[in-house]
């Protein structure tokens, strides 16, 4: 089994203003950079393997947390978002109406114009899950909200069509085993990036 920290990169001015940031490459915003000032990974994963999506406002993240030689790990992109991308959700509910609700109603298979499923995200996710499962020590990997969502499905069985079974606070870290075979399990959501 290996322990698995996945977190989620810092605040742009896009994640600010809600909008869909997806594969576009803003860098951290200054009150992003200035949040993560003092943070530090639980003590239980120093040491620690540690893996960044390639945008900028992840590996600037695993910077900031002390890992700046993190490997860059192409799986952990965000979703892509498509044409909806830059874009706020309450803008597409609001101009889609109920296609949008249909859509969203897929849970896993639900899918932006261009863009890609939450299914997707899982699919790309198992190579990389299959390989954790047989290192020694725990990995530590920096990525975005779309990619813990699905991470978070997978682990527990939540097929996106209702409310989660964990609320994820999204500058927190959260703690999975990931088993030979590359099954994962949810085991600490919410740990504070506080050292201890």
């Amino acid at each position: 089994m290996t322990a698995f920290l996945v977190i989620r990169h810092g605040a742009t001015a896009w994640t600010e203003a809600g909008r869909l940031q997806g594969r576009a490459d803003p860098a951290l915003s200054a009150s992003g950079r200035a949040a993560l000032a003092g943070r530090r990974v639980p003590a239980a994963f120093a040491g620690a393997r540690w893996l960044t999506s390639p945008l900028r406002r992840a590996r600037e993240t695993a910077r900031l947390l002390g890992a700046p030689e993190a490997a860059i790990e192409a799986c952990l992109i965000e979703m892509d978002w498509g044409a909806w991308e830059g874009r706020r959700l309450a803008e597409i509910r609001a101009e889609l109406g109920p296609s949008m609700a249909a859509n969203e109603a897929r849970g896993l298979d639900f899918r932006p114009e261009g863009g890609e499923s939450p299914r997707e995200v899982q699919a790309r996710l198992a190579p990389l899950l299959g390989e954790l499962a047989g290192l020694a020590g725990p990995v530590i990997a920096l990525t975005h909200k779309g990619v813990i969502r699905a991470l978070l499905a997978l682990a527990t069985g939540w097929d996106m069509r209702n409310p989660p079974p964990a609320r994820l606070a999204w500058d927190r870290g959260h703690a999975f085993t990931v088993a030979p075979g590359g099954g994962v399990t949810l085991e600490a959501p919410n740990l504070a990036l506080d050292g201890r």
